[in-house]
This record gives C-alpha cells, sequence and structure tokens, in this order.
C-alpha cells in the first residue's frame, strides 16, 4: 500500500512539475522579449535625440575645413607686418584655435571622420610651414603668393576631408 501511495503521489506531481517548468519558461521567454523591446525603443528615442547632435557636429567640422582651406584662410587673415614668420605663426595659431574650438565634436562624429580631419589640419599646416621655407618666400605678401598658388596646382588637404563628410552623413540616411 505504501508504494502504491508514492506512485499516486508521484503521478500528481508529474504534470504539476511539468506545468510549472513550462510556465517558467514561457514568462522567461516572455520577459526577454520586454527587455528587447524596451532596449529596441530606447535605442529608437536615442537615435533621435542624438541625430540632431551628430549632424551639427559635423556640420561644424565642415565648416572648420572649409575655414581652413589654404585660399579661404589666406585672404581671411591678413599679415600684420612683412615678415613671413610672424605671418606663418599667425595662420598656424588661427587653424589651431579653430580646431580646439571644435574638440568637442570628435564624440559625434567616427573615429576614421577625425582621424581624416587631423591630417587635413595637419597637411594644411604642413603646406603653409613649407611654403614659409623656400627661398623666394622672403616677405608675408610672399608667402600668401607662394601658398596660392601651390593651391592652384593642386587640391586642397581639407577637400577630401569634406569629401569623407559628405559621404558619411549621406550614409547616416
Amino acid at each position: 500500500m505504501d508504494s502504491e501511495r508514492i506512485i499516486d503521489l508521484f503521478m500528481f506531481a508529474i504534470p504539476t512539475l511539468v506545468t510549472g517548468l513550462i510556465a517558467y519558461l514561457f514568462f522567461k521567454e516572455h520577459t526577454k522579449n520586454e527587455d528587447g523591446r524596451r532596449r529596441f525603443l530606447l535605442h529608437k528615442d536615442m537615435q533621435v535625440t542624438a541625430m540632431p547632435l551628430r549632424l551639427q557636429a559635423y556640420e561644424r567640422m565642415a565648416l572648420f575645413l572649409e575655414r581652413i582651406t589654404p585660399s579661404k584662410l589666406l585672404i581671411r587673415i591678413s599679415p600684420t607686418s612683412s615678415n613671413k614668420e610672424d605671418y606663418e605663426t599667425l595662420i598656424i595659431a588661427a587653424i589651431e584655435q579653430e580646431f580646439d574650438h571644435n574638440l568637442s565634436q570628435q564624440i559625434y562624429i567616427s573615429d576614421d571622420c577625425w582621424n581624416i580631419i587631423t591630417a587635413a589640419k595637419n597637411a594644411t599646416i604642413q603646406l603653409i610651414r613649407k611654403g614659409s621655407l623656400l627661398e623666394k618666400t622672403d616677405t608675408a605678401n610672399k608667402l600668401r603668393e607662394v601658398v596660392l598658388t601651390e593651391m592652384m596646382e593642386k587640391r586642397a588637404p581639407s577637400d577630401a576631408a569634406l569629401s569623407f563628410i559628405k559621404q558619411e552623413v549621406s550614409e547616416m540616411w
């Protein structure tokens, strides 16, 4: 009789355990789906909030690249004296100041884009320094002339970076 009672108890316990296990698995799957849905909605809301900030960062970096284009930079910044070293320092300081003003934008744009923008800035500075080192460059106005003449022969370093920004922004849509 004891074994019959144990078998009856076992027969009642098995369906209860199976039902409990199935309920647990369904609840676990439901909870997982709800977490995924919440994450998706949060991510979607974050994108709506972050997109304008990212676009603004790209706009500011495009403006930076336009401002450091040698032809525009040399027209905007006039020499204060005829000393080419003073003018070179003034131009490079203006580029660095403009760059420092936009440093925080790097958190909104990709690393590749930031590296290309930095490379364009450095290439522009190198172009100005190279122009200053030439023997025929003896005054600030001659430095302007040499750099502008060189820019007629080839593209500005900032042009490639600007093209990269345009491509990256078009891929955001």
